[in-house]
């Protein structure tokens, strides 16, 4: 793979923010809570799938106290229709009780004490910030891992790593970024048969059509 030119990085960053400059999540929410909730949820389940579902689970658990105080079987019969279920159900119980033990009921707002929450990681933490409090933050998925790999931006093979490339190459911006690269990727620069010709306004910077996992 050839390197990526400097000027080039500052295009694709321009016409990034451009494109995207007033883009957020495609989750629909209506607090930290919710959101928290549905990004917890979104991990590798779609945004649509997840706005299907919490309509109900909020209904039914309307803040983090109630939530805490969920028997298991309610969360996972709500949330059946995601991935992993199992394992969510257990994580967002949990996350609520830490957050009403250890945080006065309060979700905290900071990156190091949101990752300590059950269920919740870097790109989750990141996410949360970037969305509620348009913190300078690059959270990578599976689209912006992909993106920033065809765009010759990073050649890391974990998410991890392609996270602190983005934040070394961009610098500034991280928030509008994420988001722009997110759609770019989920509508654009799709996995399988993306809109090169048709629909892409940075093609002549890609340097493959690649799949690109993380490992």
């Amino acid at each position: 793979m050839k390197k990526i030119q400097n000027k080039d990085i500052k295009t694709i960053k321009s016409r990034l923010i451009n494109r995207y400059k007033n883009a957020k999540s495609e989750l629909e929410y209506g607090s930290l809570y919710e959101l928290l909730v549905a990004v917890i949820l979104s991990a590798q389940c779609t945004d649509k799938r997840v706005n299907i579902i919490t309509p109900e689970l909020f209904k039914s658990f309307p803040n983090v106290k109630s939530l805490a105080k969920a028997k298991l079987e309610d969360i996972t019969t709500l949330i059946q229709s995601c991935s992993f279920f199992n394992n969510k159900s257990k994580n967002l119980i949990a996350m609520a009780k830490m957050v009403m033990e250890e945080f006065d009921g309060k979700i905290p707002l900071n990156q190091e004490e949101l990752i300590k929450l059950p269920g919740v990681g870097r790109k989750t933490a990141n996410v949360v910030l970037i969305e509620y409090k348009n913190e300078n933050f690059m959270a990578v998925d599976t689209h912006v891992f992909r993106v920033s790999h065809r765009l010759g931006l990073t050649k890391a093979k974990t998410v991890e790593e392609t996270e602190k490339d983005l934040t070394k190459v961009f610098k500034t911006d991280l928030n509008h970024l994420h988001q722009g690269m997110v759609l770019f990727g989920r509508y654009i620069c799709k996995a399988r048969n993306p809109s090169c010709e048709d629909e892409c306004f940075l093609q002549e910077f890609c340097f493959s059509k690649e799949g690109f996992k993380p490992q």
